[in-house]
């Protein structure tokens, strides 16, 4: 019977084979005292047996609700309708920008709306108990601070604030007692523990970054160990700008180098984009149209229309750049994070809610340039995984499996008792970078360290794949039936994920790399 319903829930997801590069071993362990401690004795507890007391009551029931939020429907295909052709550039609009609707995805299972609770002053040192991963449209309003963000010329000078707000969930699955972190606002400065925005060893690291970047010769060596551990948010953009090589390290040569790339960005849209609508290029077009309004449904900033003409251009000119590949569903989440990083320079705070028609024309294409060329130089290192039937997907899933059977044999066992293939949870966790399993603050203090990484995002991302899955091995090895693990995998409890985890996560994968990147033996039994 477990196989009949695996292979019923499975149907879609059958894909081809592939090969797998060598890896090679990590050059910059992070100097941190807490590398030291046992990962998993550390790791915060969550009681994953409650995440089983509100299953589906049906087997079908449980297929659609775990259904990958790529996966199209009939009802959207006939809703499509091939919009106006807007204008090749953004145009400013003087007319004032409607509060955009947010949208909630069709896989998250909606609740009730309660009624808001009467503000009552607390003890700063006394937190309020977390009710829910899963938001409904009434409570997906989190009150930290203005609806836009003062805009600012640089992010250097601006004051991080950690949030005053808290809000209301309602509880599916047991959590720690945490606060509530804005998904996107003070990213890098805010972690889960509720730290002060800036220490002094924070201050003294962001001393140092700004030295290197004002260097006549940026080493970029010496800012890849820096970076490693956390890039400031006031240095990260020029800093990922530099790592991902998108900015020559001599200082004299950026700047021409920057008006040459945006120039060239928005002479492929004068070229390309008006293609959008001819036969060869619908599909294309069509699918990327209907992908961009489930990027990150719960930002308002990602909802609105501004926002995702910006995404679909993005996405169109690098399809059609590279037909070996073209568009596949999940490489409209890669473009997130860069968005983000780079819109935070001229964001002091609230970056979530921050309207993007705010900014001075001339912003909004250089944030949409880089953002294409940035995303473009972490594809160029991962394009196998796109490409027909996706092989470096498969071999990375493959090679999960064979680590796993090698770091916790009762894991693994665990997964063949109950009938689970490492492909059905993580081929998404490769797709996406495990962006859907990560809030977004955390996704982007993780590719400070996956730039900071020599492959970081097709080679280190296994190891960090792997000390991910074991980071939840007891809750795995609690539950004994098919759908309980899926369930667990495709929702596991990170909303609350901070800098203190993310860097504990990556410690525990640096561990593994070392161990097992230089010994192939390690894989074999």
């Amino acid at each position: 019977m477990a196989t009949e319903n695996k292979l019923q829930f499975w149907r879609r997801n059958t894909k081809g084979p592939g090969s797998l590069q060598p890896i090679y071993g990590a050059q910059y362990p992070p100097l941190d005292p807490r590398v030291l401690r046992s990962f998993l004795k550390d790791a915060p507890k969550t009681n994953a047996m409650n995440i089983k007391s509100k299953k589906p009551s049906t087997f079908h029931e449980f297929a659609r609700s775990t259904n990958d939020a790529w996966d199209i429907d009939d009802e959207e295909d006939n809703d499509f309708f091939p919009p106006a052709p807007p204008s090749s550039v953004p145009t400013q609009s003087h007319s004032k920008p409607q509060t955009p609707r947010l949208k909630v995805s069709k896989h998250s299972t909606p609740t009730e709306p309660q009624p808001p609770p009467q503000p009552q002053p607390q003890p700063a040192d006394r937190l309020e108990p977390v009710q829910s991963t899963e938001l409904c449209q009434d409570q997906l309003k989190i009150d930290s601070g203005p609806t836009n963000g003062r805009v600012v010329k640089s992010s250097s000078d601006a004051h991080l604030n950690s949030s005053t707000a808290r809000g209301t969930l309602q509880k599916q699955q047991s959590l720690p007692v945490r606060p509530i972190i804005p998904l996107v606002a003070r990213i890098s400065d805010q972690n889960a523990s509720g730290a002060p925005p800036m220490t002094v060893r924070e201050k003294t690291r962001l001393d140092k970054f700004k030295q290197l970047l004002a260097s006549p010769y940026t080493d970029l060596d010496d800012l890849r160990k820096h970076s490693w551990s956390g890039i400031p948010r006031e240095v990260r953009p020029i800093t990922w700008r530099l790592l991902s090589g998108y900015l020559p390290a001599n200082m004299e040569r950026r700047e021409l180098v920057l008006q040459r790339k945006r120039k060239e960005y928005f002479g492929f849209i004068e070229q390309y984009y008006h293609s959008r609508t001819d036969e060869h290029h619908r599909d294309t077009y069509r699918q990327i149209h209907i992908d961009i309004p489930r990027t990150n449904p719960l930002i308002p900033l990602f909802q609105q229309p501004l926002v995702q003409e910006v995404f679909e251009r993005i996405l169109f000119i690098w399809a059609i750049r590279h037909p070996a590949s073209g568009y596949v569903q999940g490489i409209n989440d890669l473009v997130t994070p860069f968005f983000v990083v780079f819109l935070s320079e001229f964001v002091e705070e609230d970056v979530e809610n921050f309207e993007m028609a705010a900014l001075p024309l001339e912003t909004q294409r250089n944030i949409e340039a880089d953002s294409f060329w940035c995303m473009s130089k972490l594809l160029d290192g991962i394009q196998d995984n796109y490409t027909f039937a996706q092989p470096g997907i498969q071999t990375k899933v493959k090679a999960l499996e064979e680590l796993i059977s090698r770091i916790d044999e009762d894991v693994h066992l665990h997964f063949q008792k109950c009938e689970v293939e490492y492909l059905q949870f993580a081929f998404r966790w490769m797709n996406n970078l495990l962006m859907r399993e990560l809030p977004l603050r955390c996704t982007i203090r993780l590719w400070d360290t996956y730039q900071a990484e020599s492959e970081g995002f097709s080679h280190f991302h296994l190891y960090v794949c792997a000390a991910f899955l074991i980071k939840w091995r007891k809750e795995i090895l609690s539950m004994s039936d098919f759908q309980g693990l899926l369930m667990l995998l495709q929702n596991l409890p990170t909303i609350h994920w901070g800098n203190e985890e993310v860097g504990l996560l990556l410690a525990e994968a640096y561990r593994l790399k070392y161990m097992f990147a230089d010994a192939p033996s390690h894989y074999k039994r």
